[in-house]
């Protein structure tokens, strides 16, 4: 467990570092912080890898479909 929250706090510094490169849309960072959100949340659920991948990938389609622009 301790070694899977270290492994999200990596993930999120990841994201947040490479972003310094380009100004990220509001888009990138809802997808960016879904996946994180989603993997600690499918991780916290105990299903193993799956459960990390599949909360990380659920996350990030449900983070970039609330940060669109709507218009």
């Amino acid at each position: 467990m301790k070694t899977k929250l270290l492994m999200a706090i990596a993930a999120a510094s990841l994201v947040a570092l490479s972003g310094c490169a380009s100004n990220p849309s509001r888009q990138q960072i809802g997808t960016a912080t879904g996946a994180v959100v989603g993997g600690v949340v499918g991780s916290s659920v105990g299903l193993g890898t799956a459960g990390t991948v599949g909360g990380a990938a659920a996350g990030a389609l449900i983070g970039n479909e609330l940060s669109k622009n709507r218009r």
